[in-house]
């Protein structure tokens, strides 16, 4: 239980890897190790483990502490993000398309709405927290509308990077895929699209919910008309997608 505890118990307290092995003053990739069930801590680090999370060692090695398949995560830049797991406790990738963007903003926090959302699985994630969101339009052209952007949940502000695309969530303007820069003097974002004809605009970094930041996209040919937005029906391709490229890598 070690591993699964150690990677919940983080998570809820809103820590990155790299936070939280710095605070151990071990490298990230020793905590990765640990999360992974590759290495097990020594004693004494385990003993830092149970007081910094306060619970006890036996509880820590012997007690599942996250709940069945749901978890939460907790960041002090970017409010609660509720996942979930599959039967092995690895986090799923949660798909969201545009016909369920209402219903996202309104449950995004909420871990019944998020376990119930389709799913699929990808290879070889590095580590991190993965949704996929279907986008509409042409703002961000030659990305086709319909394609689905896989990419992984920001747990701070500070670690946006300019001129790099994410999903930013909020409650005002929805789910937008766009180029981002920071403007952080004035404490927002400006959000650009690739295609020209559509004018940047600024965000508030407080009407922010969620930032994702761009990992991979998934697009459709005729066969899967960009047009058929509803995305249970693009699940077996795009599982087809991933599994394709999977075993051409192995």
């Amino acid at each position: 239980m070690l591993a699964k505890n150690l990677q919940f118990l983080r998570k809820q307290k809103g820590l990155s890897q790299q936070e939280l092995a710095d605070s151990f003053s071990i490298p990230r990739s020793t905590l990765g190790d640990y999360e992974r069930g590759k290495t097990e801590p020594n004693v004494d680090t385990l003993i830092r483990f149970s007081q910094f999370f306060e619970c006890s060692v036996d509880h820590l090695i012997k007690y599942k502490l996250y709940n069945d398949n749901l978890q939460w995560s907790e960041s002090q830049a970017m409010k609660i993000l509720a996942i979930s797991v599959d039967s092995e406790n690895q986090d799923n990738v949660e798909l969201v398309d545009t016909k369920a963007e209402a219903g996202y903003l309104e449950s995004f926090r909420d871990p019944e709405y998020i376990r119930d959302l389709p799913k699929i699985k990808l290879p070889n994630l590095a580590d991190g927290t993965y949704r996929g969101f279907e986008i509409e339009g042409d703002s961000m052209l030659p990305m086709q509308s319909g394609s689905i952007v896989i990419s992984r949940y920001l747990e701070s502000y500070k670690d946006i990077k300019d001129n790099k695309t994410y999903i930013i969530v909020s409650r005002e303007d929805g789910l937008v895929y766009k180029r981002v820069r920071k403007d952080l003097p004035n404490n927002q974002l400006v959000l650009i699209s690739d295609n020209p004809t559509f004018l940047p605009y600024t965000i508030a970094l407080q009407d922010i919910q969620e930032i994702w930041q761009y990992h991979a996209h998934l697009s459709f040919n005729d066969e899967l008309s960009i047009e058929e937005s509803h995305l249970s029906s693009k699940l077996t391709a795009i599982q087809s997608q991933v599994n394709d490229l999977h075993n051409k890598l192995i």
